[in-house]
């Protein structure tokens, strides 16, 4: 019955607007899968962001959904996962992304041990009313009445018409899992793949040591750097990647990172496997290995584990820091918060 449209997206910003040139409803940014559910009154469809289909990965969404759903409909939210005892869950990104995977057999078994939720925060239509083209305002009065006595696994994310009140979500909600908070002009209709909504997520920096370099998919210049942090027990340990350079800083990257290429007793420079990850695919994730002596300072918004959970942004060199000085100790800790509050 539906088609399910690209999911409308958001641009980002420094800080949480204020209502002051249009009216807001700001709510929790949940960290997991968007998804588009799809519900005919006989099938349950799942798509992403991306158009892939997703549901086979996520049996347990096909199977609870429809009987959670007051009649057919379209709807527009987020996959997640959680784990953690009662009282300190927080949502966890590695579990999720677990869930893509080719083997039938694993993704049953994941169900059962990491189920996810489904945080429901637009009605694209119900029934046989397309509702995309009315206001947010609308869409959401619609939301919240065929939700009003939903359970998990399906949730209806809050909202809140206060900018200060969601200046402390952004905050404590972090503690959970949650990447940020975003801002929803309420008079707008559905503007499919259009970014119209405003994403506020965290902004940090840290001083990280280059550890490699894989070269551009062009083959010409520095693609993106390998960047790693000490730990306690003074190991280095990869956290994440640096890319997004130009084309002029890619080939100037390959000069000024020459000198600190390792080498073997042939002179060739040494390379690396690199970690493969279910959605690296097919792709080339080898790379050179560079002598972890040069600091940089990148921009990032959370860890997952002990690991930047994005790429992170190039900020500024850093000649003045010793390369041991690079470690975790430097990141800011963030103090739990239960999910099981964020979803009430």
């Amino acid at each position: 019955m539906y088609e399910i449209p690209a999911p409308m997206l958001a641009k980002a910003a420094a800080s949480v607007p204020d209502p002051t040139q249009r009216p807001l409803l700001y709510e929790p940014k949940w960290d997991g899968f968007r998804g588009l559910i799809a519900w005919d009154g006989t099938e349950l469809r799942i798509g992403s962001r991306g158009a892939k289909p997703l549901t086979r990965y996520f049996p347990e969404l096909v199977e609870h959904l429809p009987a959670l759903l007051p009649g057919p409909c379209l709807l527009d939210g987020e996959i997640v996962v959680a784990t953690g005892e009662a009282g300190a869950q927080r949502l966890d990104w590695i579990a999720l992304s677990q869930r893509i995977h080719p083997a039938a057999s694993r993704v049953a078994r994941l169900a059962a041990e990491t189920p996810a939720s489904f945080i429901a925060f637009d009605l694209l239509a119900e029934g046989a009313d397309d509702l995309q083209p009315l206001p947010f305002r609308e869409r959401r009065a619609r939301l919240e009445r065929m939700l009003a006595r939903t359970t998990p696994p399906l949730h209806l994310t809050r909202t809140t018409d206060d900018p200060d009140l969601a200046r402390r979500w952004l905050a404590e909600f972090e503690g959970a899992g949650l990447d940020g908070v975003v801002a929803k002009p309420l008079d707008d209709a559905y503007a499919p793949g259009k970014r119209t909504l405003i994403k506020i997520k965290h902004a940090r920096t840290a001083d990280v040591v280059t550890l490699g370099y894989r070269v551009h998919k062009s083959g010409s210049g520095i693609g993106s750097l390998l960047v790693g942090l000490y730990d306690a027990d003074g190991a280095l340990r990869q956290v994440g990647g640096v890319a997004a350079w130009s084309d002029a800083m890619r080939r100037q990257l390959v000069t000024e990172l020459e000198p600190l290429v390792e080498r073997d007793d042939s002179g060739a420079a040494v390379t690396d496997a690199g970690e493969r990850s279910r959605f690296s695919g097919a792709k080339d994730v080898s790379f050179v290995r560079l002598r972890p002596e040069r600091v940089l300072e990148v921009r990032y918004d959370q860890l997952e584990g002990d690991r930047f959970r994005h790429t992170v942004q190039f900020a500024r060199w850093r000649p003045d820091r010793d390369a041991r000085s690079c470690t975790y100790e430097q990141l800011e800790t963030v103090t739990g918060y239960d999910l099981a509050r964020v979803l009430t």
